[in-house]
């Protein structure tokens, strides 16, 4: 049995953040302190730190290893926010320092949370402080100190789950919509009958389906990942469109393909560059070397529009991350060079300064409003951005809320409560490295998977992102949202680079990123692109929560999965 320590940390409010919220709550003062859990290895009843190794803990920890404080003074609130069912980045980041100093033998995991204490004579909205003092998507908020067996805890793997499709009492539509629901699986009427049929008795599988094979199925047919609106053929006041809105969007390319390598067929699109130099260090020496050739530019953008509405600052981060995984991932491995970011939302009707154009027509509880978004989604973005070590150069922001009239004197509002969050990027890639090549890939080649451990984030990201904003339930909504981890991916982002600068002799032979789906969505893809079969050990992927069950690791984003790659077989 484990056992624990905790210590105080540093001050976590600013001046300012103290005084605003001093302000809102209509208290008399607040102060918050950092505080760090500590999981050591061993049997609780020993000191498993040496007399040096606590020492060195000290030095580590900003506070040393101060310990907590509990108890209140007169008029005195105290509250306690930590993460929330996960391991949050910033306890992978100090975990993997204290195991890089030496201190992996003993300590198992290191978090953090923040306590806080509120002075105040009069009563306070404690709703409202609530609001103000968590992110609920990240973090819970109590009274109690938390428990360290819970928060440390690790369960036993949870099995895979069957659907009865003819249980007594119920039909296979019933079956199937009850696990739409209760999954989030978007599913419309029509993939719902197809389900019905492949599984029936005289159907291709004939057997019960399990809950992995629905969640997969769901996240590689939603409209994140098949675009099927953008595919689909229209016909409007009664007439036939001869173009969907994708091939519209290719005629530029179809009309001037100059200077394109590729378009609409990898993670991003190569453009011909000119004559420049690639800088990095020979494989064999280390010694930095300078290379002659030319530079092919890479151009992407893409959408997070649901997580940003859900919880802004990660949503809005994750965004970029994803963009920035994508343009790490072309041909055979590429390079992120810079960023941008941008938001449409409805009105902001900022506190105190609303404008006579702006209309409150209310929101969905479980999403944030306008203003909430353009505090916090532009400083997630440019975070992650900038941890990665990629600059945000430029982006756009705009706002729009309109009654528009439908007929028969009745109108209806159109904005962006559920905004557009548009992640993009310029990268660089090596000419013999820029397109995919699936007949360079032999069966016996590994997959392999970089990045951090599974873990029960970035669940069902896919369907969530393609249901309406009054969709779905408030824990799904949650439980799709991934958390950022630039340091992770940097570190991902590091193997490609330094593979891609072997050249001819890159030990990448295919990669794709890891989005929307995880696993289940990317490692078929990548099999499927190089017309092979693969065996996956579910049990063998990197995982921090030994409970998920398998459509949990299967499923979800991980902690920022960086890429997967096909290497050569003997290296």
């Amino acid at each position: 049995m484990d056992q624990y320590l905790t210590c105080m940390g540093l001050d976590a409010l600013s001046d300012f953040r103290r005084q605003e919220l001093i302000s809102k709550l209509a208290i008399d003062d607040i102060r918050a302190r950092f505080v760090h859990f500590i999981a050591l290895r061993g049997d609780s009843g020993q000191d498993v730190l040496t007399e040096a190794q606590r020492k060195q803990l000290d030095d580590l920890l900003p506070s040393g290893l101060e310990p907590p404080e509990t108890e209140n003074e007169a008029e005195q609130d105290t509250l306690f926010a930590f993460p929330r069912q996960c391991i949050s980045p910033w306890s992978s980041k100090a975990t993997s320092i204290a195991q890089v100093c030496g201190l992996g033998k003993v300590i198992k995991r290191i978090e953090r949370g923040i306590i806080y204490k509120i002075t105040s004579a009069t009563k306070y909205d404690q709703d409202l402080a609530a609001k103000l003092l968590h992110d609920p998507m990240t973090q819970e908020l109590r009274r109690q100190f938390p428990d360290l067996e819970s928060m440390f805890a690790e369960g036993t793997p949870a099995p895979l789950q069957t659907i009865d499709l003819h249980a007594q009492g119920t039909t296979p539509q019933e079956a199937l919509q009850a696990a739409n629901k209760e999954l989030g699986l978007g599913l419309d009427n029509s993939e719902i009958q197809y389900l019905i049929d492949v599984f029936a008795a005289n159907g291709s599988l004939a057997r019960p389906p399990s809950d992995i094979e629905l969640f997969m199925f769901a996240q590689i047919n939603s409209e994140h990942c098949r675009h099927k609106q953008f595919n689909a053929s229209w016909t409007i006041d009664g007439k036939t469109k001869p173009d969907s809105l994708f091939s519209m969007i290719r005629m530029t390319h179809a009309a001037n393909p100059k200077w394109v390598v590729s378009a609409y067929s990898d993670n991003a699109a190569v453009l011909e560059g000119l004559k420049g130099s690639l800088w990095a260090p020979f494989h064999t020496t280390g010694q930095w070397t300078e290379t002659k050739e030319q530079v092919h530019y890479l151009i992407k953008v893409e959408t997070h529009n649901h997580p940003t509405a859900v919880s802004p600052f990660p949503g809005a981060a994750t965004g970029s991350g994803g963009e920035i995984r994508d343009e790490g991932s072309v041909g055979r491995g590429s390079m992120p060079k810079a960023g941008l970011c941008g938001f449409s939302v409805s009105d902001l009707l900022i506190p105190g300064f609303e404008q006579p154009w702006e209309v409150d027509i209310g929101k969905p509880n479980h999403i944030a409003s306008s203003f909430e978004i353009m505090m916090d989604a532009p400083m997630g973005s440019s975070a992650f951005n900038n941890e990665f070590g990629r600059p945000c150069l430029t982006g756009y922001f705009r706002t729009l809320l309109l009654s528009l009239p439908t007929g028969s004197g009745k109108s209806e509002w159109r904005g962006y409560h559920k905004p557009i969050m548009i992640a993009g990027g310029l990268g660089t890639v090596r000419p013999q490295h820029a397109l995919k090549d699936p007949s360079i890939v032999a069966p016996g080649a590994h997959v392999i998977v970089m990045g951090g451990p599974a873990m029960l984030i970035g669940l069902g990201g896919g369907a969530a992102s393609s249901q309406t904003s009054t969709e779905g339930s408030k824990d799904l909504d949650f439980a799709s949202v991934q958390r950022g981890n630039p340091e992770m991916q940097i570190r991902a982002q590091e193997v490609i680079t330094s593979c891609a600068a072997r050249g001819d002799s890159n030990p990448i032979l295919f990669i794709h990123d890891v989005g929307a789906g995880g696993l289940s969505n990317a490692l078929p893809e990548l099999v499927h692109d190089c017309n092979l079969g693969a065996t996956f050990e579910l049990r063998e992927i990197d995982n921090a929560d030994r409970s998920m069950s398998p459509l949990q690791i299967w499923c979800c984003e991980g902690t920022f999965w960086g890429s997967l790659a096909l290497f050569r077989y003997r290296y």
